[in-house]
């Protein structure tokens, strides 16, 4: 009777160490960095848009195309040596931080704002363009916040424009859309008088629909675009700020830019005022 206790006292024993050991052993996978795992795997994994050209979205042959694309296929060209080591993820605005959280992505480059309440949840690292809020309206009507007093205005759930009027001008009734596509055709559709967005991306829809105008077109404070990782992944972040340091002197993003968005904005903006030089 006592010796069936002990071994059953042992049993108990060496299951609690297995337990321990598997639980050590498991936090020591979680604590790997992402930049060795991707190394491992072979495979960059990174979420863009789909639908937001010039910066992503998919051509008629099911290609990735954008500024934020070719960027990607460079970091991933000199972190792999293949342009082709990547998967393209697409990604809703509204799901940016949790695609990070819950690893479906290593890399969000899906014209991500940084902002401090971002920080707080994701890594940025240094950014490699510049943007700021505008309005867009039909002829260019709306040329001041106060005129969306008892108006609805057009954004996309979960980006710096719905963070910002929500915070900022909660009297203003927001009619918010997940995918880009949605939200441009309910302002075609005169859903809302006006829509707001990233002004970059407003000034290549206009110059695709003259008739719509930014009537304001810097709004709150100037922000920056850059790449976001999941937190507790120091290594993966410092190569990608050496990385983007590398991309500005050699003069990599102007090429991105020349390719990508100045067949769109054409003369009428300088580069310098999108992208770092």
């Amino acid at each position: 009777m006592k010796t069936n206790k002990l071994f059953k006292a042992w049993g108990l024993f060496l299951i609690l160490i297995a337990l321990v050991f598997n639980a050590c052993s498991d936090s020591h996978k979680e604590k790997k960095d992402a930049l060795e795992v991707i190394k491992q795997r072979g495979v960059l994994k990174v979420g863009v848009f789909s639908d937001k050209p010039p910066f992503g979205s998919v051509d008629s042959k099911g290609k990735y195309q954008g500024y934020d694309v070719v960027i990607a296929k460079r970091i991933v060209l000199d972190l792999l040596g293949d342009e082709n080591k990547i998967e393209f993820i697409p990604v809703e605005a509204s799901a940016r931080v949790e695609f990070l959280k819950a690893n479906k992505v290593d890399v969000i480059m899906a014209n991500f704002t940084c902002t401090k309440e971002r920080e707080a949840v994701v890594d940025f690292a240094k950014p490699y363009m510049k943007v700021a809020l505008g309005v867009i309206s039909k002829d260019g009507a709306i040329k001041n916040i106060e005129e969306l007093k008892d108006k609805e205005l057009i954004v996309n759930k979960g980006t710096t424009a719905d963070f910002y009027f929500t915070k900022n001008y909660p009297h203003i009734k927001l009619l918010k859309f997940e995918q880009n596509t949605e939200t441009f055709l309910a302002l075609l559709k005169d859903k809302a008088i006006a829509l707001a967005h990233d002004n970059t991306l407003l000034l290549a829809w206009a110059k695709q629909h003259p008739e719509f105008k930014l009537g304001i077109t810097n709004l709150g404070d100037k922000d920056v675009i850059a790449p976001a990782i999941k937190k507790g992944n120091p290594k993966l972040l410092e190569w990608l700020n050496n990385e983007i340091d590398s991309l500005i002197s050699s003069g990599f993003l102007k090429e991105a830019y020349q390719e990508t968005l100045a067949p769109i904005y054409g003369d009428g903006i300088k580069p310098e005022e999108i992208i770092f030089e």
